[in-house]
């Protein structure tokens, strides 16, 4: 494990960035719609568009990962979840499952990469220190490192007494890429961990003897915690706040563009990455 704040020093320099927090949406929404935006945004930014910070929340969604869509019975899992009203996608960017509602903040931030060189460690420590240094009002003890038996685990899990809060991951295109992360603030994490233990356990079906196991993450529900369970943080609004403050002291809040709110070919993109990531294999 290692100290946010220790290793944020290691970390690049924030660019100044336009904020964009899209608005709450409705259990309607399909949750692949924020991830296409991003796919929309990530390509402008790669042709000369100002670096974004995107927030969003969905009130109730599963999104999972590449390898989860592969498990054996993934297609009847994920029907599943949605006729309990839940809105499910198999993510563009890596890592694991994640249960989403009104207490989770997600957070990407949309960078150029005109070189075509990424740093992948100083990337997640960036957004790491961003998340660790939001929290400092209530907690100075976010470490990074992989919390075994969490949901989405990777090596920089942020995490508060070995509980995990945050998982961190990444999406690159050809000239921009997007670090993207999921905040537990309100609620309960062992909630989450339990309805992501469930989809894995019907996704993966009862394995006969003798047959190899299918790989997915073994979930254990005392692994995870919001920042209201850990720190006390009160609000996703709260958390957010001392978030601008942050940004707002290492970089300049550009005003957004007006074409980020209304994308063009939005529903094209979405249907483009179902067809990608969310067909039959």
């Amino acid at each position: 494990m290692e100290n946010v704040h220790s290793s944020a020093e290691k970390t690049t320099a924030l660019p100044n960035l336009q904020w964009y927090e899209a608005p709450l949406t409705d259990t309607r929404m399909d949750v692949l719609s924020p991830l296409a935006w991003e796919e929309l945004a990530c390509r402008q930014v790669g042709k000369g568009a100002a670096p974004v910070l995107h927030l969003w929340r969905h009130p109730a969604a599963l999104v999972i990962g590449h390898r989860d869509r592969r498990l054996p019975y993934a297609p009847q899992a994920m029907e599943r979840v949605r006729s309990a009203g839940t809105s499910v996608c198999v993510r563009p960017s890596g890592g694991a499952a994640v249960m989403l509602d009104r207490g989770v903040l997600n957070l990407s931030l949309i960078l150029p990469n005109p070189q075509r060189a990424i740093s992948l460690n100083e990337d997640f420590r960036l957004m790491a220190g961003l998340i660790a240094d939001a929290l400092a009002p209530w907690s100075a003890e976010a470490q990074t490192g992989e919390i075994t038996g969490s949901f989405c685990p990777g090596d920089y899990d942020v995490s508060v007494r070995g509980r995990k809060f945050c998982g961190i991951a990444q999406r690159r295109q050809a000239k921009a890429y997007i670090i993207t992360a999921f905040v537990m603030i309100e609620g309960s994490g062992a909630e989450r961990a339990q309805a992501v233990q469930q989809f894995y356990a019907a996704a993966a079906g009862d394995t006969p003897a003798g047959a190899p196991q299918p790989d997915y993450p073994l979930v254990n529900p005392a692994t995870m915690g919001s920042l209201a369970e850990l720190a006390g943080v009160p609000s996703v609004e709260a958390y957010t706040a001392s978030l601008r403050r942050v940004i707002e002291s290492r970089a300049t809040i550009l005003s957004v563009d007006g074409s980020l709110a209304q994308p063009q070919g939005l529903a094209e993109q979405m249907a483009a990455l179902r067809e990608r990531y969310d067909s039959q294999v």
